[in-house]
């Protein structure tokens, strides 16, 4: 996938941090607000769409039937993101060795679970205000990264399909330095990765865990509920305009 790095200003990457997608014109970035932090995305459940229910069910639906049964399933799948998916999400197993694992501990066909995979991947598309609100972030000139506890198989398909390159000056994601949120040591990382100051950061989260562990780090940190609270949270530090 070639880089948009050229197009958008920014220098090019190397290493995990390097951003890949395919292009989508936009148009040129302010000069970067001085004094304003540097906003950092989570992406699943954040900019990008993510129903784990919705998931499981594409591959299993006679669980869409029973609500109970399939919320089951979900809990036993993704262990709240610990486990076998934490694993997974952290880039200590593989596609293979997660659907050999659900196969030992759950019972379900590793072919299944392979399917799994491909329907997460799937299941990951840009919400659209979320998207309007980064954009306009652009606009004002204002750094945007990224830190995403991301399977490595997701990664790619992340990169293959959107313009990561033009949205992002930098990202991290987990199963490429083997960390991922809350491990005080992924925000340390990404501190470094971005050359900020650890006051500097703002990250964008679903997941209280998440953000209580920036803030301990000493980023600042915004609660993630719905596009249209993070709009108003961004206006009320003077990121956006009224």
């Amino acid at each position: 996938m070639q880089s948009v790095a050229s197009q958008t200003g920014h220098r090019k990457r190397r290493g995990p941090g390097r951003l890949h997608g395919r292009g989508l014109a936009l148009g040129p970035r302010r000069v970067t607000a001085l004094g304003s932090p540097r906003v950092v995305f989570d992406f699943g459940a954040v900019l990008f769409r993510w129903r784990p229910a919705v998931v499981i069910a594409q591959v299993w639906p006679d669980l869409a039937q029973s609500p109970q049964r399939l919320e089951r399933a979900v809990a036993d799948c993704f262990q709240g993101y610990d486990g076998d998916w934490g694993l997974f999400d952290q880039g200590l197993i593989d596609a293979e060795e997660l659907a050999q694992r659900h196969e030992r501990r759950l019972g379900w066909p590793a072919a299944r679970v392979r399917d799994l995979v491909t329907a997460a991947a799937a299941e990951l598309q840009p919400q659209p205000d979320v998207l309007a609100v980064l954009l306009a972030l652009r606009a004002q000139g204002h750094r945007l990264s990224f830190l995403s506890n991301m399977p490595k198989d997701l990664v790619a398909a992340l990169r293959e399909r959107y313009p990561l390159s033009d949205w992002f000056e930098d990202g991290v994601f987990s199963s490429e330095v083997k960390l991922r949120k809350p491990d005080p040591a992924v925000f340390a990382l990404a501190t470094a990765r971005f050359g900020e100051a650890v006051g500097d950061c703002l990250l964008i989260d679903d997941h209280p865990s998440n953000v209580a562990a920036a803030r301990a780090h000493g980023w600042q940190a915004e609660l993630f509920t719905d596009a249209g609270s993070l709009r108003v949270a961004l206006v009320r530090r003077g990121l956006l305009p009224q």
